[in-house]
């Protein structure tokens, strides 16, 4: 019965925590929404020096042409950083966690990375739309892993159905330096939280 209550109780809890705040005009009802919050359990597949395993992911290019490439692509004799988040248009996605990476593209680079590359169980219009709407350059190569795939193999879905806002299935955020394809740093954040997975903290890791 303890368990039980405890469960009911953390539901309510992120159903208050995930909760918009609305206002009416007309009849219209407008919807502006805060960071959700989350609270559970860190886990996944892949760790420190696991191989990564190869999965392909679409873009669009500079010519607007529709493009594939494979983790094996990205990663192979190379170093690489791959960062995801749960999703694009996201407030701390928008705001912090892609925007630090373009800002600290330089000197990340700088240090040796080849590559960095935002992963998100987006489809790839919704992610050519996000790099315009926020002006990126070639500084982060947005990939659409719009089928879930590689988030799936590496276990780091995020279950977010419970959510108002629709969301689904989508990946948790993360940062993982590879080289050669093999993870050397693995920094997986707490559901979507923001706490260890930004450019400064990669950039201290490599």
């Amino acid at each position: 019965m303890a368990t039980a209550t405890a469960s009911l109780s953390f539901t309510r809890l992120l159903s208050s925590a995930s909760k918009p705040h609305r206002s009416f005009t007309h009849h219209h009802r407008s919807l502006s929404f805060k960071p959700l919050k989350f609270s559970t359990k860190i886990s996944a597949t892949i760790s420190v020096g696991d191989k990564l395993p190869d999965a392909t992911l679409s873009y669009f290019d500079s010519s607007d042409e529709l493009q594939t490439t494979t983790i094996s692509d990205l990663t192979k004799s190379k170093k690489t950083i791959l960062f995801a988040v749960p999703g694009a248009f996201t407030p701390t996605c928008s705001q912090k966690h892609l925007p630090g990476f373009v800002e600290k593209s330089g000197e990340l680079k700088s240090k040796g990375v080849d590559t960095i590359a935002c992963v998100s169980v987006n489809d790839a219009f919704v992610m050519k739309a996000w790099k315009a709407d926020l002006g990126i350059g070639d500084e982060v190569l947005l990939l659409s892993d719009g089928n879930g795939e590689f988030t799936r193999a590496i276990g780091c879905e995020l279950d977010l159905s419970d959510k108002p806002v629709g969301l689904g299935v989508r990946s948790r955020r993360y940062a993982m330096l590879v080289e050669d394809g093999v993870v050397k740093v693995l920094n997986l954040e707490e559901g979507g939280a923001f706490t260890s997975s930004g450019a400064e903290d990669m950039l201290k890791a490599v």
